[in-house]
């Protein structure tokens, strides 16, 4: 079985086009959306959404934050990965991403093919 993805995104478009990316370059199925981060906290809290991978936006609908997500997911198995792909990767913005547990964080504008190497190195080391 393939990995799992969460993608939670706000723009629509992003998120359906990183969907179809992910699928079609690393055979990662999206389990799941979001795009803002109560519908992203009430996704995680439900055990029966499996996922294997979870992709988080900083800026978020409704005035919510990726930071808070990241937060949520800080006590996660440490099998499952969390990204952050967002347009406001400036230094300040990575430091606390990474403090808050994210496994990496992707530049939009510039890393996003980065990002999908990451999750093909992913999925390809689970598929071993």
């Amino acid at each position: 079985m393939g990995l799992r993805a969460f993608v939670v995104e706000d723009n629509v478009a992003i998120r359906d086009s990183l969907s179809e990316a992910l699928a079609e370059l690393a055979g990662i199925t999206t389990a799941g959306v979001a795009g803002s981060e109560k519908a992203a906290l009430a996704w995680l809290a439900d055990p029966g959404n499996q996922w294997d991978v979870a992709i988080v936006d900083i800026v978020l609908e409704h005035g919510g934050s990726g930071f808070g997500v990241l937060r949520s997911l800080q006590g996660r198995d440490p099998s499952r990965k969390v990204v952050v792909l967002t347009g406001t990767a400036n230094p300040d913005v990575r430091r606390q991403c990474l403090q808050l547990g994210s496994d990496g964080v992707f530049d939009k504008s510039i890393e996003t093919d980065a990002l999908l190497d990451y999750c093909l190195q992913l999925a390809s080391s689970v598929r071993k």
